[in-house]
């Protein structure tokens, strides 16, 4: 598992920002990979972790891996971002069941899931912004 430390305390207040904060991590990989954005209440990124890497066409995400380091990290709120290697920015019916899932986890532990961003090379899908 791949963990960054934010350098700089980016502030993320949009889905933009989020995916220019880790485009750089998943853009072009030729396979899936999961990752978190751990915030802060002011909404700057604590850390960038790796939770998962897999397949061409999929990857195992653990809300308990995710929810450990939000717990860990003193995050108030998170933001899930993989990549799709086959360049379709459409959410899959996984996508949106992990979605859904994480942020009922979520509720749980007072810990807000504010967006899930999909990125292919240098395009992004928000869930927060399509509603």
């Amino acid at each position: 598992m791949k963990v960054l430390e934010s350098p700089q305390r980016i502030r993320i207040s949009n889905s933009k920002l989020v995916f220019e904060a880790i485009r750089n991590e998943i853009g072009d990989l030729l396979h899936e990979e999961f990752w978190v954005l751990y915030l802060d209440r002011s909404n700057h990124i604590i850390r960038k972790s790796n939770i998962s890497k897999g397949g061409v066409s999929g990857t195992v995400v653990d809300a308990r891996i995710i929810f450990k380091q939000a717990i860990e990290n003193l995050a108030s709120s998170i933001v899930l971002c993989h990549n799709h290697p086959s360049g379709n920015l459409k959410p899959s019916e996984e996508d949106i069941r992990i979605t859904k899932k994480l942020k009922d986890a979520g509720k749980l532990v007072d810990i807000a899931i504010i967006d899930h961003i999909i990125i292919a090379g240098n395009n992004f899908f928000s869930f927060a912004d399509e509603g």
